[in-house]
């Protein structure tokens, strides 16, 4: 998912028009070092930048990898102008995507605590521009992607429902979608989710509930109706909802709220 022309757009940005801070003469060796614990991801995406200047770069561990303060993870030879016009790209998409991967990570940990069966799962809540980075950095942290766009599931959210009711949207969005492909309804209470379940749902997604009103629809859905928990789910109430028998927890906190992980660049 990353081009080329996402490449050059990253860099157009940060470069400009007249770079005259980097314009150092001669060759130069540099690497990215982790300046705290934390998983690592973006790290392709980090090469890709330093490929595109010319530069060597090669990744000193994969994508998902636990890292500690002083852990290189990756190391470039190049042309100085071209490795330090790449630097700043470089560092701040691997950051951005570590970050992610980093609050996946514990995610994950957390609620398998609880319930080693439920997923842990991102939603389309990510960065315009960036979500095959945020998506890919969710997966290195042992994350679900979710749907990745709106052509990977249909969603019948709050204003389907308004526009055309529960059955009627089920109904005529199954008339239009592949075999392929799933359905999900979002539930604003249990008795919702067993009409959505009722009406043909592939999976019904349980929407700004506490746990305990979850659990009450969980129990109301037949075999084979996958269920999942949404809406405002953090790191401290993840726990109770892993515990409301849902197979899926997703949480847009993972993409939109995510610290960024510290990285050094350092050459020489």
């Amino acid at each position: 998912m990353l081009t080329t022309e996402t490449i050059e757009r990253w860099l157009a940005e940060d470069v400009g028009h007249h770079d005259v801070t980097n314009h150092v003469p001669g060759e130069t060796t540099g690497r990215l070092v982790a300046r705290e614990s934390g998983v690592a991801a973006g790290l392709d995406a980090a090469v890709a930048v330093f490929d595109y200047l010319g530069v060597e770069a090669t990744a000193t561990i994969e994508d998902g990898a636990r890292i500690e303060p002083d852990d290189v993870v990756l190391r470039v030879e190049g042309a100085a102008q071209d490795v330090l016009r790449g630097e700043r790209v470089a560092v701040n998409v691997a950051g951005h995507a570590s970050g992610i991967a980093t609050v996946t990570r514990t995610a994950v940990d957390r609620a398998h605590a609880v319930d080693d069966s439920v997923r842990v799962a991102a939603t389309r809540k990510t960065t315009p521009g960036l979500r095959g980075i945020e998506k890919r950095a969710v997966v290195a942290g042992g994350g679900d992607t979710h749907r990745l766009t709106l052509s990977g599931m249909v969603m019948v959210k709050d204003n389907h429902i308004a526009e055309l009711g529960i059955e009627e949207a089920v109904s005529r969005f199954r008339e239009r979608a592949s075999f392929a492909t799933k359905i999900e309804v979002e539930a604003e209470s249990p008795e919702m989710g067993a009409r959505a379940a009722e009406a043909g749902a592939d999976i019904v997604m349980f929407d700004n509930l506490p746990p305990e009103r979850v659990a009450e629809g969980v129990e109301l859905l037949p075999e084979g109706v996958l269920s999942e928990a949404s809406g405002g789910i953090t790191l401290d109430t993840l726990p109770d909802y892993a515990a409301t028998g849902v197979d899926v927890v997703s949480m847009g906190w993972l993409t939109h709220s995510a610290p960024s992980l510290d990285f050094s660049f350092r050459t020489g």
